[in-house]
């Protein structure tokens, strides 16, 4: 037998069947899944498809699989899979949380550095405590849109002030 180089690999067809089609759900990408099939493959026993389900929320833990997961345990009755996707949901978006404030972080504290202030100074010139102020640089909490936009727009004021000190001393 011999292979040519025509043969390609297969993606699956990202859109869902037309009427009459025989593609079931499972050939599809999760992400593209009616609610209804969640359900179902939430009511089998096959490992194999709840680990799809689950490499989708962990792809988007806040993602329409993750609300259509989150639809179906909060209205069926208790699968044996439901205790861990819920425990898959919680984790994966506390992660992503995490995540996502440690990036606050560090925008926070190149803001700081840009500014050329110390931390207590630039907490008191944004309005807030400085041990407040600590827990936005450690990641632990995130500070509101509002007072990202203040941050920066102090940092970029002593930022100014300090590069044009420097050019007046060189």
């Amino acid at each position: 037998m011999t292979v040519t180089s025509d043969i390609r690999r297969r993606e699956p067809d990202p859109r869902p069947p037309q009427q009459g089609a025989r593609q079931s759900a499972d050939e599809r990408p999760v992400e593209f899944w009616p609610t209804s099939a969640i359900r179902a493959a939430l009511e089998t026993d096959d490992l194999a498809v709840w680990q799809r389900i689950v490499a989708a929320i962990k792809r988007d833990p806040f993602g329409r699989t993750a609300r259509q997961v989150e639809e179906v345990l909060e209205t069926a009755r208790p699968y044996g899979v439901s205790k861990a996707l819920s425990e898959v949901l919680t984790r994966t978006r506390e992660h992503l949380e995490a995540n996502e404030r440690e990036e606050v972080a560090r925008h926070i504290r190149m803001l700081l550095d840009h500014s050329g202030l110390g931390q207590q100074e630039f907490a008191s010139r944004i309005g807030v405590p400085a041990d407040e102020f600590a827990q936005f640089l450690h990641g632990q909490t995130s500070p509101s849109a509002a007072l990202m936009v203040r941050m920066k727009r102090l940092s970029e004021r002593f930022g100014r002030m300090r590069s044009a000190r420097q050019g007046t001393d060189g």
